[in-house]
């Protein structure tokens, strides 16, 4: 029921939700005879529109999440467990063409290559089911699995988590398919969503060193106009608000014990 409900409610307050619901409750005001609100919720719309699509408020929002977890220096010595959470392909087009699409968190599976060659010991654990409402695939480990064997890793260090659905089953599933016999894990996620995890991960006994990738800012941003590209700062702002919004709920429903789990454990 908590899946479905974030889903459901993740479709109605993304921004082009909210600019689309604003401009039809214009429209609504304005058959009803009520010109002021329905200019006030078109007014609204365009802000909205404005602001997370021709400013940098994206970036400026996910920061914080992308700067709170470092990766590891120096580099462990050895590692016994790589795990790649899910999120980095698109399900209908690699199911229906026989291929692993990557998507704009495909550094997520890149980077889990490169951590298997550096580390040619260590089980490669991807945990990754379905995601969508309405499943129409394969499971994304199956995707992974097939870029990762096509990459050169050995399918005997596989180990295939295929039935989470968000980030906590994640965390409970992989735990359970590990066991007490995890060892000294790497955590490989996008940046942005690897305070949830880690915080995750933390709540179900694993403590995992983190392995940020797929940034989606440089660090060094301020607050301005970017007319660049509209369409790449709405998903950013989408993205920032998801994880922000993500962690409170996680926190104040006990998932997690901090909004913004840090670095170190306390």
């Amino acid at each position: 029921m908590f899946y479905l409900l974030a889903k459901l409610f993740w479709v109605v307050a993304q921004p082009l939700s909210i600019i689309a619901l604003l401009m039809l409750i214009g429209l609504v005001l304005f058959a009803l005879g009520w010109r002021r609100l329905g200019f006030a919720a078109h007014a609204g719309a365009l802000a909205v529109l404005v602001l997370c699509g021709f400013t940098s408020i994206g970036v400026l929002l996910i920061r914080p999440l992308e700067e709170r977890f470092t990766r590891p220096s120096p580099m462990p010595e050895t590692i016994d467990a790589i795990i790649v959470l899910g999120g980095s392909t698109l399900a209908r087009v690699s199911t229906a063409r026989g291929v692993a699409e990557l998507n704009d968190a495909g550094d997520r599976l890149t980077d889990a290559v490169v951590l298997a060659r550096r580390y040619p010991e260590a089980r490669i654990v991807f945990s990754g089911g379905g995601g969508l409402l309405e499943p129409s695939g394969e499971p994304e480990a199956a995707t992974a699995e097939r870029l990762l064997l096509a990459m050169g890793i050995a399918p005997e260090r596989l180990v295939l988590e295929d039935q989470s659905r968000n980030t906590d089953e994640n965390a409970d599933l992989t735990a359970a398919l590990l066991g007490d016999d995890t060892g000294t894990a790497l955590l490989v996620t996008s940046a942005f969503h690897m305070p949830r995890s880690v915080g995750l991960f933390r709540r179900v006994g694993l403590e995992v060193i983190p392995w940020p990738t797929d940034y989606r800012s440089s660090g060094q941003e301020r607050f301005g106009f970017d007319l660049a590209n509209p369409v790449h700062n709405l998903n950013t702002v989408s993205i920032a608000m998801k994880e922000w919004i993500g962690l409170a709920v996680y926190h104040w429903t006990g998932r997690i014990d901090s909004i913004l789990p840090a670095q170190t454990s306390n």
